[in-house]
């Protein structure tokens, strides 16, 4: 075996955050408030009752991070704005010390010979927009479009390397279709609006960095192996039902410009109330062409069919938007990271 690793000629390292997890300063300057703040408030939603008010303090030590950057020696940083510190209400008034931080963190890391990666949305929406109908409502996208041109349109002098969202798949599995992240609806497959109006954002945001001078455009989304729990005609369906929700519910839109299966499509025309000519029309803005597609790889997952979803001949019946057709099915004797995933 070789004693070493060899990475190819222009391979780059760098490393990532979130606005959210570690700028704290969450009443500081105008900043508004997010469905996180909201959702980390409420007991028993956050490990120990911790709080983010103050998280590694990076808005006000963002100079000492940057040097710590430097010291380890990546070449590329990705961060994300919060939407609510530059826009407190989602839209409308501009909070200039929102942008001024920002300003104030990309010029440090250029003078450190860091190349800045911007990621517009990592989950932390207005909760007036939330309050508006969120990621539920298709004005969401529109706002979102508003706060891509503005971001554009103000840093694109300096920044080159621009992402839309952070794991749509997530923000909608998690915090709309489950209640474990903001916002915590627990609306099962009827969450698939949320997903479609983030992917609109997506499309609309990349026309408007464009308009704006943005050089390289992608999106950050989670995917990973669906692998069937046994060879039974049901956990076989399972698995594939499951992939093509977290998977390829948001990636075949984006690169292909279609949804991976006529349920999905079909359920986001009766959850949305689109008709399917506004439905083929927004796929043409989500399908606007990239110039990077990012893949956070977390872990393979085990997918089988629930029991009381199979009927007399054992097939699995899935039923767009009512229930769930499958379950995490746990693996034993694996490796597993120190948060959990297997690897």
């Amino acid at each position: 075996m070789p004693s070493s690793l060899v990475f190819p000629p222009g391979f780059r390292f760098g490393t990532s955050t979130s606005a959210f997890q570690i700028e704290g300063a969450t009443d500081a300057d105008g900043r508004g408030v997010s469905i996180w703040d909201v959702f980390a408030a409420e007991p028993g939603r956050v490990l120990g009752g911790d709080s983010p008010a103050v998280g590694i303090d990076h808005y006000h030590r963002y100079a000492e991070d940057v040097a710590l950057l430097a010291q380890l020696g990546v070449q590329d940083y990705r961060f994300s704005f919060a939407w609510p510190r530059i826009l407190p209400t989602g839209r409308g008034t501009v909070e200039k010390r929102g942008l001024d931080f920002y300003d104030r963190l990309i010029d440090a890391l250029l003078t450190a010979g860091i190349n800045p990666v911007p990621t517009l949305y990592h989950w932390d929406l207005p909760l007036a927009l939330q309050e508006a109908g969120g990621w539920m409502a298709r004005e969401t996208a529109e706002a979102f479009a508003d706060y891509a041109s503005l971001l554009g349109e103000h840093f694109a002098d300096r920044v080159t390397d621009w992402l839309t969202l952070n794991e749509m798949s997530v923000h909608t599995l998690y915090g709309h279709g489950l209640s474990e992240h903001a916002p915590g609806l627990g609306l099962e497959l009827a969450a698939l609006p949320a997903a479609h109006y983030q992917l609109l954002a997506h499309g609309l945001a990349v026309q408007r960095l464009r308009a704006a001078g943005a050089q390289r455009i992608g999106v950050a989304n989670q995917h990973f192996p669906v692998i069937p729990a046994s060879d039974d005609d049901a956990d076989l369906i399972a698995a594939h039902v499951f992939a093509d929700l977290t998977n390829w519910t948001f990636a075949d839109p984006i690169l292909r410009g279609v949804y991976p299966s006529d349920e999905i499509a079909g359920g986001i025309l009766q959850l949305t109330g689109v008709s399917p000519e506004q439905l083929a029309a927004d796929l043409r803005v989500i399908s606007e062409p990239l110039d990077v597609y990012g893949v956070n790889y977390y872990e393979p997952t085990r997918i089988g069919a629930p029991q009381a979803d199979r009927d007399s001949s054992g097939v699995l019946e899935v039923d767009i938007p009512e229930g769930l057709p499958f379950a995490a099915v746990p693996s034993e004797g694996v490796e597993r990271t120190d948060f959990g995933s297997r690897v």
